[in-house]
């Protein structure tokens, strides 16, 4: 497996983080959903207004993933002044975890998963939490295996849908600090 490298994302990367983050939440749901919903989720949660917001939210970081130079993926997680649902100030919430679909299944998931591990127990943090759709079959085996069990629901809207959404998390520490 080759090498991947992680940095956080700026500003200056907004453009390019706007463009991976269509593509690969495209690659992911576009068929399970309808266009208009895709397309309605994209020009508002995934605008160049949108994210340049967010990354400006220092309780909030993107991360770029790269693999030998190319950009195949981000990361963002959030700590208990940008969590979308949980909000603590022993957790870290990862938002949004995507690969363009070709690097799914290599192992850069769990580099992911450990990276964000590395940042949780560096803030000596309790867990680590996230939402996935309940439909996302692989991606929530993905998860389990990585160690993350089921500890709540709550509804995601994508679009004008409704949806399910399995809130898991991973205990990383038996105490804080």
């Amino acid at each position: 497996m080759s090498q991947l490298s992680i940095r956080k994302a700026t500003l200056v990367d907004i453009k390019e983080l706007q463009e991976i983050s269509i593509q690969t939440f495209t690659e992911t749901y576009s068929s399970f959903n309808t266009q208009k919903n895709i397309d309605l989720y994209i020009s508002e949660s995934l605008s160049y207004t949108q994210l340049t917001s967010e990354i400006k939210n220092n309780a909030s970081s993107f991360y770029m993933v790269y693999l030998e130079n190319n950009l195949i993926g981000y990361l963002k997680v959030n700590l208990s002044g940008a969590q979308t649902e949980l909000v603590d100030s022993i957790s870290i919430e990862i938002e949004r975890i995507y690969l363009l679909k070709k690097h799914q299944g290599k192992g850069y998931g769990k580099n992911l998963i450990d990276f964000v591990i590395e940042i949780a127990s560096n803030d000596n943090l309790y867990r680590i939490w996230l939402g996935v759709w309940s439909k996302n079959v692989k991606a929530i085996e993905f998860y389990k295996k990585m160690g993350f069990t089921e500890f709540d629901k709550h509804l995601f809207k994508l679009g004008q849908d409704d949806q399910l959404d399995f809130l898991m998390d991973l205990k990383i520490k038996k105490t804080v600090g």
